[in-house]
């Protein structure tokens, strides 16, 4: 895990929830973990962390991940067991 992305774990676990991070660099961090990502249809994606699965649906046309999004990583990263 590199400073990159060690300032978006930073970001996902500050309160409040910062909901302008884009969401390239949550799924990079979640890569970077050791995280499998899979492509599913459209705009969603699953990842699996530490036997854990989440899916998403990639933000568009924006490229913010807004809150919403922002708090299923946090809750996604504390039940794989990675915190700050």
């Amino acid at each position: 895990m590199n400073s990159k992305h060690k300032k978006t774990l930073k970001i996902i676990f500050t309160n409040p929830v910062n909901g302008n991070i884009e969401w390239r660099k949550i799924e990079s961090l979640f890569l970077a973990l050791g995280a499998i990502r899979t492509e599913r249809a459209g705009s969603a994606v699953s990842f699996i962390l530490n036997n854990i699965r989440v899916d998403f649906h990639r933000p568009h046309p924006d490229k913010a991940s807004l809150r919403y999004r922002v708090k299923d990583a946090r809750k996604f990263l504390e039940q794989a067991g990675i915190t700050l």
